[in-house]
Protein backbone atom coordinates (compact mmCIF):
# COMPACT_ATOMS: atom_id res chain seq x y z
CA UNK A 1 0.00 0.00 0.00
CA UNK A 2 1.69 3.39 -1.12
CA UNK A 3 2.45 5.51 1.87
CA UNK A 4 0.55 8.49 2.29
CA UNK A 5 2.04 12.01 1.89
CA UNK A 6 3.09 14.24 4.86
CA UNK A 7 1.56 17.41 4.71
CA UNK A 8 3.61 19.67 6.85
CA UNK A 9 2.21 23.66 7.21
CA UNK A 10 5.11 26.57 5.99
CA UNK A 11 6.84 27.69 8.92
CA UNK A 12 4.73 31.18 10.61
CA UNK A 13 5.69 34.22 9.13
CA UNK A 14 6.20 32.80 5.43
CA UNK A 15 3.72 34.65 3.39
CA UNK A 16 5.84 38.20 5.01
CA UNK A 17 8.82 36.56 4.06
CA UNK A 18 7.74 36.11 0.57
CA UNK A 19 6.56 39.27 -0.14
CA UNK A 20 9.18 41.21 1.70
CA UNK A 21 11.97 39.49 0.41
CA UNK A 22 10.56 39.55 -3.40
CA UNK A 23 9.92 43.12 -2.78
CA UNK A 24 13.37 43.48 -2.00
CA UNK A 25 15.04 41.42 -4.66
CA UNK A 26 12.97 43.89 -7.25
CA UNK A 27 14.82 46.42 -5.86
CA UNK A 28 17.41 45.16 -6.31
CA UNK A 29 17.44 44.53 -9.78
CA UNK A 30 15.92 47.72 -10.31
CA UNK A 31 18.77 49.37 -9.06
CA UNK A 32 20.94 47.51 -10.77
CA UNK A 33 19.90 48.17 -14.02
CA UNK A 34 19.60 51.82 -13.92
CA UNK A 35 22.82 52.80 -15.01
CA UNK A 36 22.66 50.96 -18.07
CA UNK A 37 19.50 53.26 -18.64
CA UNK A 38 21.02 56.42 -18.80
CA UNK A 39 24.25 54.79 -19.94
CA UNK A 40 24.81 57.62 -22.38
CA UNK A 41 24.53 60.53 -19.84
CA UNK A 42 27.13 59.84 -17.34
CA UNK A 43 29.36 58.96 -20.07
CA UNK A 44 28.84 62.31 -21.41
CA UNK A 45 28.69 63.97 -17.69
CA UNK A 46 31.93 62.34 -16.53
CA UNK A 47 33.93 62.51 -20.11
CA UNK A 48 33.87 58.28 -20.07
CA UNK A 49 34.46 55.55 -23.17
CA UNK A 50 32.20 52.78 -23.95
CA UNK A 51 34.87 50.58 -22.09
CA UNK A 52 34.67 52.53 -18.79
CA UNK A 53 30.92 53.02 -18.91
CA UNK A 54 30.92 49.28 -18.00
CA UNK A 55 33.85 48.92 -15.60
CA UNK A 56 31.15 50.28 -13.01
CA UNK A 57 29.01 46.95 -13.66
CA UNK A 58 31.64 44.58 -13.41
CA UNK A 59 33.47 46.42 -10.12
CA UNK A 60 29.73 45.80 -8.90
CA UNK A 61 29.62 42.18 -10.01
CA UNK A 62 33.59 41.27 -8.90
CA UNK A 63 32.90 43.14 -5.37
CA UNK A 64 29.44 41.22 -5.16
CA UNK A 65 30.61 37.80 -5.60
CA UNK A 66 34.00 37.96 -3.58
CA UNK A 67 31.93 38.75 -0.60
CA UNK A 68 28.69 36.19 -1.21
CA UNK A 69 30.87 33.67 0.67
CA UNK A 70 31.69 35.80 3.07
CA UNK A 71 28.42 36.22 4.15
CA UNK A 72 27.12 32.38 3.23
CA UNK A 73 29.74 32.13 6.84
CA UNK A 74 28.43 34.88 8.64
CA UNK A 75 24.67 33.23 8.40
CA UNK A 76 26.13 30.22 10.07
CA UNK A 77 26.63 32.74 12.75
CA UNK A 78 24.61 35.75 13.32
CA UNK A 79 20.49 35.98 12.50
CA UNK A 80 19.74 35.84 9.15
CA UNK A 81 17.37 38.56 8.91
CA UNK A 82 19.78 41.31 10.71
CA UNK A 83 22.26 40.32 7.86
CA UNK A 84 19.74 40.72 5.51
CA UNK A 85 18.63 44.74 6.32
CA UNK A 86 22.22 45.38 6.68
CA UNK A 87 22.62 44.47 2.81
CA UNK A 88 20.10 46.43 1.76
CA UNK A 89 20.91 49.24 3.56
CA UNK A 90 24.20 49.27 2.67
CA UNK A 91 22.89 48.84 -1.58
CA UNK A 92 20.53 51.99 -0.87
CA UNK A 93 22.72 54.04 0.36
CA UNK A 94 25.54 53.43 -2.53
CA UNK A 95 22.97 53.75 -5.14
CA UNK A 96 22.05 57.14 -4.24
CA UNK A 97 26.03 58.06 -3.30
CA UNK A 98 26.44 57.42 -7.16
CA UNK A 99 24.72 60.75 -7.78
CA UNK A 100 27.51 62.39 -6.00
CA UNK A 101 30.24 61.32 -8.57
CA UNK A 102 32.42 63.22 -9.68
CA UNK A 103 34.03 61.50 -12.61
CA UNK A 104 35.07 57.39 -13.43
CA UNK A 105 36.74 56.33 -9.71
CA UNK A 106 34.17 57.33 -7.40
CA UNK A 107 31.46 56.53 -10.02
CA UNK A 108 32.94 52.83 -10.04
CA UNK A 109 33.95 52.73 -6.02
CA UNK A 110 29.64 53.76 -5.64
CA UNK A 111 28.84 50.95 -8.45
CA UNK A 112 31.20 48.89 -6.62
CA UNK A 113 29.61 49.31 -2.71
CA UNK A 114 26.37 48.22 -3.77
CA UNK A 115 27.84 44.34 -4.41
CA UNK A 116 28.57 44.59 -1.05
CA UNK A 117 24.96 45.31 0.12
CA UNK A 118 23.49 43.13 -2.79
CA UNK A 119 25.64 39.90 -1.82
CA UNK A 120 24.15 40.05 1.73
CA UNK A 121 20.42 39.56 0.50
CA UNK A 122 21.12 37.70 -2.45
CA UNK A 123 23.52 34.56 -0.67
CA UNK A 124 20.87 34.40 2.38
CA UNK A 125 17.78 35.05 0.89
CA UNK A 126 16.83 32.65 -1.29
CA UNK A 127 18.18 29.63 1.57
CA UNK A 128 16.14 31.24 3.93
CA UNK A 129 12.55 31.17 1.86
CA UNK A 130 13.67 26.94 1.38
CA UNK A 131 13.83 27.01 5.02
CA UNK A 132 10.06 28.17 5.13
CA UNK A 133 8.66 26.22 2.50
CA UNK A 134 8.82 21.74 1.84
CA UNK A 135 10.88 20.60 -0.52
CA UNK A 136 7.85 20.30 -3.09
CA UNK A 137 6.29 23.77 -2.78
CA UNK A 138 10.30 25.29 -3.34
CA UNK A 139 9.77 25.81 -7.25
CA UNK A 140 6.68 27.91 -6.50
CA UNK A 141 7.96 29.88 -3.96
CA UNK A 142 11.30 30.64 -5.76
CA UNK A 143 9.58 31.07 -9.22
CA UNK A 144 8.12 34.10 -7.13
CA UNK A 145 10.53 34.80 -5.20
CA UNK A 146 12.79 35.23 -8.81
CA UNK A 147 9.22 37.07 -10.75
CA UNK A 148 10.90 39.87 -9.52
CA UNK A 149 14.03 39.79 -11.66
CA UNK A 150 12.62 40.96 -14.69
CA UNK A 151 10.06 43.15 -13.48
CA UNK A 152 12.96 44.52 -10.97
CA UNK A 153 15.16 45.17 -14.24
CA UNK A 154 12.17 46.31 -16.67
CA UNK A 155 11.48 49.01 -14.07
CA UNK A 156 15.48 50.40 -14.03
CA UNK A 157 15.14 50.87 -17.44
CA UNK A 158 11.93 52.51 -17.63
CA UNK A 159 12.03 54.22 -14.49
CA UNK A 160 15.73 55.05 -15.06
CA UNK A 161 15.44 56.05 -18.48
CA UNK A 162 12.32 58.25 -17.54
CA UNK A 163 13.93 59.65 -14.16
CA UNK A 164 17.01 60.27 -16.22
CA UNK A 165 15.68 61.97 -19.00
CA UNK A 166 13.40 64.04 -17.35
CA UNK A 167 15.68 65.02 -14.14
CA UNK A 168 19.53 64.51 -14.82
CA UNK A 169 20.90 60.83 -14.59
CA UNK A 170 21.76 61.69 -10.75
CA UNK A 171 18.41 62.53 -9.98
CA UNK A 172 17.72 58.62 -10.96
CA UNK A 173 20.27 57.13 -8.82
CA UNK A 174 18.52 59.24 -6.15
CA UNK A 175 15.00 58.18 -6.24
CA UNK A 176 15.67 54.72 -7.57
CA UNK A 177 18.20 53.88 -4.54
CA UNK A 178 16.74 55.65 -1.71
CA UNK A 179 14.00 53.65 -1.41
CA UNK A 180 15.40 50.40 -0.37
CA UNK A 181 16.47 52.21 3.23
CA UNK A 182 12.49 51.13 4.06
CA UNK A 183 12.81 47.94 2.54
CA UNK A 184 15.90 47.70 5.38
CA UNK A 185 13.34 48.05 8.43
CA UNK A 186 10.46 45.53 6.80
CA UNK A 187 13.52 42.64 7.08
CA UNK A 188 13.82 42.78 10.62
CA UNK A 189 10.40 41.92 10.99
CA UNK A 190 10.65 38.74 9.28
CA UNK A 191 11.10 35.72 11.21
CA UNK A 192 13.68 33.32 11.39
CA UNK A 193 12.35 29.45 11.32
CA UNK A 194 15.56 28.02 11.62
CA UNK A 195 18.24 25.83 9.48
CA UNK A 196 17.18 23.15 7.74
CA UNK A 197 13.59 22.67 9.14
CA UNK A 198 12.07 20.55 6.07
CA UNK A 199 15.47 18.46 6.04
CA UNK A 200 16.66 15.65 7.78
CA UNK A 201 19.68 16.87 9.05
CA UNK A 202 18.26 20.70 10.32
CA UNK A 203 20.48 19.58 13.97
CA UNK A 204 24.14 19.33 12.50
CA UNK A 205 26.36 21.84 12.39
CA UNK A 206 27.16 23.62 9.40
CA UNK A 207 30.40 22.99 7.61
CA UNK A 208 33.57 25.09 7.17
CA UNK A 209 34.15 26.64 3.86
CA UNK A 210 36.76 24.00 2.42
CA UNK A 211 34.69 20.34 3.45
CA UNK A 212 31.54 22.37 2.07
CA UNK A 213 33.53 23.38 -1.73
CA UNK A 214 34.67 19.27 -1.82
CA UNK A 215 30.71 18.37 -1.24
CA UNK A 216 29.09 21.46 -3.46
CA UNK A 217 32.05 20.56 -6.46
CA UNK A 218 31.52 17.15 -6.05
CA UNK A 219 27.63 17.26 -6.72
CA UNK A 220 26.68 16.63 -10.20
CA UNK A 221 23.29 18.22 -10.01
CA UNK A 222 24.36 20.93 -8.39
CA UNK A 223 27.65 22.06 -10.67
CA UNK A 224 25.22 21.29 -13.78
CA UNK A 225 22.93 23.23 -12.56
CA UNK A 226 25.06 26.48 -11.58
CA UNK A 227 27.05 25.76 -15.16
CA UNK A 228 24.20 26.47 -17.62
CA UNK A 229 23.39 29.61 -15.12
CA UNK A 230 26.74 30.97 -15.85
CA UNK A 231 26.84 30.35 -19.47
CA UNK A 232 23.20 32.40 -19.23
CA UNK A 233 24.56 34.80 -16.86
CA UNK A 234 27.26 36.00 -19.10
CA UNK A 235 24.54 36.51 -21.94
CA UNK A 236 22.10 38.22 -19.71
CA UNK A 237 24.84 40.39 -18.97
CA UNK A 238 25.71 41.87 -22.50
CA UNK A 239 22.28 42.19 -23.29
CA UNK A 240 20.86 43.83 -20.12
CA UNK A 241 23.96 46.27 -20.34
CA UNK A 242 24.27 47.18 -23.69
CA UNK A 243 20.89 46.31 -25.64
CA UNK A 244 19.41 50.17 -25.36
CA UNK A 245 22.30 51.53 -26.47
CA UNK A 246 22.95 49.30 -29.28
CA UNK A 247 18.83 50.21 -30.24
CA UNK A 248 20.45 54.24 -29.88
CA UNK A 249 23.07 54.16 -31.94
CA UNK A 250 22.50 51.27 -34.76
CA UNK A 251 18.76 51.18 -35.31
CA UNK A 252 17.97 55.05 -34.60
CA UNK A 253 15.78 54.88 -31.41
CA UNK A 254 15.87 57.90 -28.69
CA UNK A 255 17.57 57.35 -25.53
CA UNK A 256 13.74 57.08 -23.85
CA UNK A 257 11.77 55.25 -26.28
CA UNK A 258 14.99 52.63 -26.05
CA UNK A 259 15.05 52.38 -22.13
CA UNK A 260 11.18 52.27 -22.17
CA UNK A 261 10.93 49.39 -25.23
CA UNK A 262 13.29 47.21 -23.37
CA UNK A 263 12.09 47.56 -20.18
CA UNK A 264 8.48 46.59 -21.21
CA UNK A 265 9.77 43.44 -22.93
CA UNK A 266 11.72 42.73 -19.94
CA UNK A 267 8.64 42.89 -17.61
CA UNK A 268 6.39 41.18 -20.00
CA UNK A 269 8.37 38.41 -21.80
CA UNK A 270 10.67 38.19 -18.50
CA UNK A 271 6.93 38.64 -16.36
CA UNK A 272 5.30 35.93 -18.16
CA UNK A 273 8.14 33.76 -18.83
CA UNK A 274 8.93 33.20 -15.00
CA UNK A 275 5.54 32.37 -14.54
CA UNK A 276 5.10 29.81 -17.45
CA UNK A 277 8.39 27.90 -16.61
CA UNK A 278 7.37 27.79 -12.85
CA UNK A 279 4.12 26.24 -14.01
CA UNK A 280 5.58 24.14 -16.37
CA UNK A 281 8.78 22.66 -14.35
CA UNK A 282 6.23 21.27 -11.91
CA UNK A 283 3.64 19.87 -14.26
CA UNK A 284 7.10 17.96 -16.37
CA UNK A 285 7.47 16.09 -13.28
CA UNK A 286 5.22 13.25 -14.25
CA UNK A 287 6.58 12.76 -17.91
CA UNK A 288 10.79 12.92 -17.54
CA UNK A 289 13.30 12.70 -15.03
CA UNK A 290 15.18 15.71 -14.16
CA UNK A 291 11.70 18.27 -15.33
CA UNK A 292 13.78 21.16 -13.65
CA UNK A 293 16.84 20.89 -16.15
CA UNK A 294 14.41 19.62 -19.09
CA UNK A 295 12.82 22.98 -18.73
CA UNK A 296 16.08 25.09 -18.92
CA UNK A 297 17.24 23.40 -21.61
CA UNK A 298 14.43 23.11 -23.96
CA UNK A 299 13.18 26.53 -23.44
CA UNK A 300 17.19 27.86 -24.42
CA UNK A 301 16.61 26.74 -27.39
CA UNK A 302 14.07 29.21 -28.96
CA UNK A 303 15.51 32.09 -26.89
CA UNK A 304 18.64 31.79 -28.26
CA UNK A 305 16.76 31.80 -31.51
CA UNK A 306 15.35 34.78 -30.97
CA UNK A 307 17.82 36.68 -29.43
CA UNK A 308 19.95 36.29 -32.43
CA UNK A 309 17.59 37.84 -34.51
CA UNK A 310 16.93 40.62 -31.96
CA UNK A 311 20.64 41.68 -32.97
CA UNK A 312 20.63 41.16 -36.61
CA UNK A 313 17.46 42.15 -38.15
CA UNK A 314 17.72 45.57 -39.24
CA UNK A 315 14.26 47.06 -38.52
CA UNK A 316 14.56 49.00 -34.72
CA UNK A 317 10.59 47.62 -34.03
CA UNK A 318 11.80 44.14 -35.40
CA UNK A 319 14.50 43.90 -33.06
CA UNK A 320 12.14 44.66 -30.26
CA UNK A 321 9.91 41.94 -31.27
CA UNK A 322 12.36 39.45 -31.44
CA UNK A 323 13.87 40.68 -27.79
CA UNK A 324 10.16 40.10 -26.21
CA UNK A 325 10.19 36.43 -27.73
CA UNK A 326 14.08 35.54 -26.51
CA UNK A 327 13.30 37.04 -23.31
CA UNK A 328 9.83 35.14 -22.84
CA UNK A 329 11.96 32.02 -23.31
CA UNK A 330 15.10 32.82 -21.70
CA UNK A 331 13.22 33.62 -18.28
CA UNK A 332 11.45 29.90 -17.96
CA UNK A 333 14.89 28.87 -16.21
CA UNK A 334 14.28 31.17 -13.36
CA UNK A 335 13.01 29.44 -11.21
CA UNK A 336 13.49 25.90 -11.89
CA UNK A 337 17.04 26.06 -12.13
CA UNK A 338 17.29 27.45 -8.71
CA UNK A 339 15.06 24.39 -6.98
CA UNK A 340 17.61 22.84 -8.59
CA UNK A 341 20.10 24.32 -6.38
CA UNK A 342 18.03 24.20 -3.17
CA UNK A 343 17.05 20.47 -3.25
CA UNK A 344 19.92 18.97 -4.63
CA UNK A 345 22.27 20.21 -1.23
CA UNK A 346 21.62 19.11 2.05
CA UNK A 347 19.85 22.05 4.41
CA UNK A 348 23.11 22.83 6.44
CA UNK A 349 24.98 23.24 2.74
CA UNK A 350 22.04 25.52 1.56
CA UNK A 351 23.43 29.04 1.84
CA UNK A 352 26.83 28.12 1.22
CA UNK A 353 25.50 26.66 -2.01
CA UNK A 354 23.59 29.63 -2.94
CA UNK A 355 26.76 31.63 -1.82
CA UNK A 356 29.41 29.77 -4.07
CA UNK A 357 27.10 29.56 -7.45
CA UNK A 358 26.44 33.57 -6.89
CA UNK A 359 30.32 33.34 -7.09
CA UNK A 360 30.64 31.37 -10.40
CA UNK A 361 27.70 32.69 -12.29
CA UNK A 362 28.93 36.09 -12.04
CA UNK A 363 32.75 35.58 -11.82
CA UNK A 364 32.45 33.58 -14.94
CA UNK A 365 29.36 35.71 -16.02
CA UNK A 366 28.58 39.40 -16.06
CA UNK A 367 31.33 40.13 -14.40
CA UNK A 368 32.97 39.29 -17.83
CA UNK A 369 31.05 40.43 -20.57
CA UNK A 370 29.42 43.94 -20.27
CA UNK A 371 32.80 45.18 -20.10
CA UNK A 372 34.11 42.28 -22.73
CA UNK A 373 31.54 43.85 -24.58
CA UNK A 374 32.33 47.30 -24.25
CA UNK A 375 35.81 46.64 -25.23
CA UNK A 376 35.43 44.59 -27.91
CA UNK A 377 32.56 47.54 -29.35
CA UNK A 378 35.63 50.50 -29.04
CA UNK A 379 37.59 47.89 -31.29
CA UNK A 380 35.45 46.54 -33.58
CA UNK A 381 32.05 46.98 -33.32
CA UNK A 382 28.87 47.12 -30.87
CA UNK A 383 26.88 45.02 -33.44
CA UNK A 384 29.32 42.49 -33.44
CA UNK A 385 30.56 42.49 -29.89
CA UNK A 386 26.82 41.47 -28.88
CA UNK A 387 26.94 38.13 -31.19
CA UNK A 388 28.61 36.44 -28.29
CA UNK A 389 25.33 36.23 -26.23
CA UNK A 390 23.72 33.91 -28.30
CA UNK A 391 26.80 31.75 -28.45
CA UNK A 392 26.96 31.39 -24.67
CA UNK A 393 23.05 31.00 -24.61
CA UNK A 394 23.97 27.71 -26.96
CA UNK A 395 26.42 26.24 -24.14
CA UNK A 396 23.90 26.65 -21.42
CA UNK A 397 21.41 24.89 -23.78
CA UNK A 398 23.88 22.22 -24.17
CA UNK A 399 25.16 22.01 -20.63
CA UNK A 400 21.12 21.74 -19.44
CA UNK A 401 20.47 19.45 -21.67
CA UNK A 402 23.11 16.98 -21.11
CA UNK A 403 22.51 17.12 -17.23
CA UNK A 404 18.33 16.51 -18.24
CA UNK A 405 19.34 13.27 -20.10
CA UNK A 406 22.18 11.83 -18.02
CA UNK A 407 21.47 12.54 -14.44
CA UNK A 408 19.81 9.60 -12.47
CA UNK A 409 16.29 10.20 -11.71
CA UNK A 410 15.45 12.54 -9.02
CA UNK A 411 14.84 11.19 -5.61
CA UNK A 412 11.16 11.71 -4.32
CA UNK A 413 11.21 14.85 -1.07
CA UNK A 414 11.13 14.00 2.16
CA UNK A 415 8.33 15.94 2.80
CA UNK A 416 5.19 17.31 0.34
CA UNK A 417 3.59 19.83 1.22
Amino acid sequence: MAEAKTTIPAAQGATLAVVVLTAMNLLNYLDRWVPSAVKDQFKRDLHLTDAQTSFPLSAFIIVYMLTSPIFGALADKFRRTWLIAAGVAIWSLATGGAALATGFWSFLVARALVGIGEAAYATISPALLSDFYAPARRNTVLTIFYIAVPVGSALGYVLGGHLGERFGWRAAFLICGLPGLAMAVLALFIPDPGRGRFDHDAEEKPPRWMPALKALLTNRPYIIAVGGYTAVTFASGALADWFPTFLIRHRGMSPARADYLVGFSAIVGGLGGTITGGFLADRLKRWTRQPYLALCGLSMIPGTIFAFLALNVSSASAAVVWLFAAQFFIWFYNGPVNAVLANSVPGRLRVRAFALSIFIIHSLGDALSPSAVGIASDVISLPVALQIAPIAMTVATIIWLYGWRMLPEEPAPPLAA
